[in-house]
């Protein structure tokens, strides 16, 4: 079989997005941004481990958990008016937007329940008036109808698809204006972190009782009702394959529950268990990065699984609302010629007979990704379409501190989209351009992916106003605020560190920028892609839809030029007389443990005056006889010795903090009381309910490369143990090896791997749609 993403060779216990629900067989795998896999490897219901027990880096890339982040109430909001008015018009939309901020707040699961009840009442009307032809939709993904459709269509050979999913949307869509209109508050001092939604002790009751019938722990209740709302304990006793929602849980474990329930009533065809097995599948791909899957992959995966009929298993997850269906390639439907009309041409035979056709791709995805990348594709022609081209930056551009700077501006001025790309230098012109439109009266602003990033671009502009992160941003607690139509109140947004961008949060971005706003989305191609599903900066180069300026300003100094190598392709030496560049070659992980502690205690602090809290240890992943866990340990034990008081921890400690999936924030320990854990993070206050300190912060001496995106520090220790070689890749060195500002050690113990790894490992492919949809669309200013 074609194997899944994240099944391949080499990516079990990598830094890659996978989280929670990684292979199981590899062994000392452990995933990038999960500490742990919360579930055991046998079979039993009996088996699953409580999920308090997970570190908190395992929702660093949690897919399945995204909308419970702070951005996702207004993404829940767009998606639930995207289902249901695609084809309305302006005023009906806004109606529909008024009401929905007037009614009761609803779950994440609640919300998609509903809209899985919605999608089946309309299959079930349009199966009652089945006599009557199905008209092409209007939307890629309008209505279930209209996906049923395409099924059939494209199954039975009849049609491609194209009928059904090639309308693009149009060029100047309207902007739905945000629920929040007025001026929200600043940054609370101390800031809370996020707590979960509370559930009702009679629903925890409820499902504790089924979930002890079924032999599962009781301490997956309260995730269950987070997942599947106030009926979690009727809906498990149902369908008890509903168990697979819950972070962690694996198909031969819900198999188990299920038995305990259904006894002889169940059995691996189950209708339940196949649409339960389809959305595991496609959320497992979410862990990976991907949007949506090859149908041919997801019922590979089935077979894997005893399913004796995949086709009719996907068949009837798309008619059940579970999955979405697309089609990519092919040929448009060819509209009827004078030479069509008798199936001939001049030289009577078929016109295009033996001309070969571009075979069809059938895509399978979850309604969440594909609402919010046709979301994010329809906010980005409007932007596009909206802005005025005729401003005249010509003076702003003349002053430039540089010349990529200037083109920089030059192309802002006549462009609502820009595509910005290159190193760590060339941050400065992201930087020169928003003082430029500072400078011209405009209201611009930059957002960082961390509070480091912030700091730095703020430090490059002058001005700290400027500067903000993605979540203070979305949150409101940082930047400009909304206008009264909820947008947010600037001209000029720069997003810097775009390639951690995963589609959600991007999509919920894009939709609070108002008609004629600019948007620059700047970061560097080669580092590794965000931690959530999708690959929006990658896939706006690819779709070449708006102007696309590179930077010609090099990174200095030994390290920039290692790793300007790298993302060539080229693991160069390079001259470091000051010892920039350290290469550390060890035998083993046990004397790689060691060497780390070493350099972060001793070397580099007395050869460059560095503390060991400026310097960044970045390792492959969590796992294994060199992960974070185990070098955090051994780096406590030198650094901050202390028996763990609080949680585990003591006032001292370097932490990660992840107040949302896919988001780790650096801090340090303050201290602890009935409040919580204290954390400083990056200046910021933060208190840790302790009912979340075990699951949201772990000790952060050490870190995996995707933690570290979009930071630096000066220095950077990168340990590459042997059991390391298989998760390397070009972007992975690429990202970890530029995270030094001044000094950059290198342990290193997998011999050829590593220039192998450089010289022919890229990136791991991601599946999306974002590409051909934005290549859909009118885009008259698209460069060329």
């Amino acid at each position: 079989m074609t194997a899944l993403p994240g099944e391949t060779p080499g990516t079990g216990g990598t830094d890659t997005p996978q989280d929670a629900v990684s292979p199981p067989d590899e062994a000392g795998a452990q995933e990038p941004t999960a500490d742990a896999d919360p579930a055991s490897d046998a079979a039993g219901a009996a088996e699953v481990v409580d999920p308090a027990s997970t570190e908190a880096a395992e929702s660093d890339a949690g897919a399945e958990a995204e909308a419970a982040s702070t951005e996702g109430a207004p993404e829940a909001e767009a998606a639930s008016a995207d289902t249901q008015g695609a084809s309305a018009d302006t005023d009906t939309e806004a109606a529909s937007t008024d009401a929905a901020s007037s009614a009761p707040e609803l779950s994440e699961a609640q919300a998609e329940l509903a809209a899985q009840r919605e999608l089946r009442e309309r299959i079930e009307q349009r199966k009652a008036a089945k006599a009557a032809p199905i008209a092409a939709g209007a939307g890629l993904s309008g209505t279930a109808a209209d996906l049923l459709a395409a099924v059939r269509a494209v199954e039975s050979g009849e049609k491609t698809g194209s009928a059904f999913f090639a309308s693009p949307a149009p060029a100047q869509a309207p902007r739905r204006p945000a629920p929040a209109a007025a001026q929200p508050p600043r940054t609370p001092v101390p800031q809370a972190a996020p707590a979960p939604q509370s559930a009702s002790p009679e629903a925890l009751e409820a499902v504790r009782a089924v979930l002890v019938e079924g032999g599962a722990p009781e301490a997956l209740a309260r995730p269950a009702v987070g997942a599947l709302g106030e009926q979690a304990g009727e809906l498990l006793r149902t369908d008890p394959w509903q168990l697979l929602a819950l972070p962690g849980v694996r198909p031969e474990q819900a198999d188990g529950f299920a038995r305990a329930l259904l006894g002889a009533d169940c059995g691996p065809d189950d209708g339940r268990r196949t649409a339960a097995l389809v959305g595991w599948v496609l959320e497992r791909a979410a862990l990976q990065g991907h949007t949506a899957l090859d149908a041919g992959d997801v019922r590979a995966a089935l077979a894997e699984r005893a399913v004796s009929d995949p086709d009719a298993a996907v068949r009837e997850a798309v008619e059940e609302g579970v999955a979405l269906l697309f089609q990519e390639g092919g040929d448009e439907e060819p509209e009827e010629t004078e030479a069509d009309a008798d199936g001939t041409d001049e030289g009577g035979l078929a016109p295009d007979a033996d001309a070969p056709r571009e075979p069809v791709r059938v895509l399978l995805g979850l309604d969440r990704y594909a609402l919010a990348e046709e979301s994010l594709a329809d906010g980005l022609a409007r932007l596009v379409n909206t802005c005025e081209k005729a401003a005249d930056w010509a003076e702003a551009a003349a002053a430039a501190p540089s010349p990529s700077a200037a083109e920089l501006i030059r192309t802002t001025a006549a462009a609502g989209l820009v595509a910005h790309s290159g190193g760590e230098a060339a941050r400065a012109e992201p930087a020169a351009l928003i003082a430029a439109a500072r400078g011209l009266g405009l209201r611009a602003f930059g957002a960082a992916h961390s509070e480091d990033g912030r700091r730095r671009l703020a430090a490059a502009t002058g001005d700290p106003d400027t500067a903000v992160t993605l979540a203070g941003l979305l949150s409101g607690t940082q930047g400009p605020g909304r206008d009264e139509d909820g947008a947010f109140a600037l001209d000029l947004l720069v997003v810097l560190d775009a390639p951690q961008l995963e589609v959600e949060g991007a999509a919920v971005l894009v939709e609070a920028l108002a008609d004629g706003a600019r948007l620059v989305l700047s970061g560097d191609p080669g580092v590794l892609g965000s931690a959530g599903a999708g690959r929006v900066f990658a896939d706006v180069l690819a779709a070449r839809t708006c102007p696309q300026v590179v930077s010609r300003t090099p990174d200095p100094g030994p390290i920039g030029e290692l790793v300007s190598g790298i993302g060539i392709g080229e693991l160069n030496q390079v001259d470091a007389p000051g010892k920039e560049v350290v290469i550390v070659p060890v035998r083993d992980a046990g004397e790689a443990v060691h060497r780390t502690v070493q350099l972060v205690a001793d070397s580099v602090p007395r050869a460059f005056s560095i503390p060991a809290d400026e310097t960044q240890v970045i390792t492959v992943g969590h796992g294994g006889a060199a992960g974070t866990r185990v070098l955090n340990e051994a780096l406590k034990q030198r650094l901050n010795p202390g028996p763990g008081r609080f949680g585990g921890f003591d006032p001292g400690d370097r932490v990660v903090h992840v107040p949302a999936p896919g988001r780790a924030v650096p801090g340090v320990v303050r201290s602890a009381d009935a409040e919580g854990l204290h954390l400083d993070c990056g200046g910021v206050p933060v208190v840790v309910p302790q009912e979340r300190v075990e699951s949201s912060v772990r000790h952060g001496w050490a870190l995996s490369a995707h933690q570290a995106a979009g930071m630096r520090w000066p220095a950077a220790v990168v340990v590459l143990p042997g059991d390391a070689a298989q998760g390397l890749s070009r972007p992975w060195v690429y990202t970890a090896f530029g995270r030094g500002e001044r000094h950059l050690s290198v342990v290193h113990g997998v011999d050829q791997a590593l220039p192998h790894a450089v010289a022919q490992v890229p990136a791991q492919e991601r599946t999306t749609r974002l590409r051909p949809l934005l290549e859909a669309l009118p885009t008259p200013d698209a460069a060329s």
